[in-house]
């Protein structure tokens, strides 16, 4: 398999982990974990408006469904949405070496804080990626605003 045929097949698990929060009534998105021969060892997907646990991003919840590893740093981490400062750093402290990226437009995560720390990144620009979350923001404002911290009646 391809680099690229790999990428895709990840970023493909994590859009289903996406749409399966959404149809949830949660915020669309996905996160998956693969190795660097192909094998999806863990997906996860947003599940803090199911939950009400304030951690419980995509790629966390992911890294919990991996479980216990000595592979971190040989696995790659593909999320629909640029990942937020905490869902950063559980991949920094885990020293995930390569993140498959959604989609930024929409939201743009700690980007530079993995790219400092020389995480390698990768931009897929997908559109299911973007339609998801345009689609979210525009039917639950207020339900992502709560997601990334914006108090309510907040002037920006």
């Amino acid at each position: 398999m391809t680099s690229e045929a790999f990428h895709r097949a990840l970023l493909d698990a994590a859009v289903e982990q996406a749409e399966k929060s959404w149809a949830e009534g949660g915020i669309p998105i996905g996160s998956a974990l693969g190795t660097p021969d192909g094998a999806i060892v863990a997906a996860g997907h947003n599940q803090r408006f199911q939950t009400g646990d304030t951690t419980a991003h995509a790629e966390i919840v992911c890294m919990r469904n991996a479980g216990r590893r000595r592979d971190w740093h040989t696995l790659t981490l593909a999320t629909t949405l640029s990942p937020c400062v905490m869902c950063s750093g559980a991949a920094l402290l885990h020293r995930v070496p390569r993140i498959v990226i959604g989609e930024n437009r929409t939201f743009m995560g700690a980007e530079n804080l993995l790219k400092e720390a020389g995480v390698e990144l990768i931009h897929m620009n997908d559109p299911r990626c973007i339609g998801l979350m345009e689609r979210m923001i525009r039917e639950k404002p207020e339900l992502w605003n709560e997601d990334i911290g914006v108090p309510p009646d907040f002037d920006a």
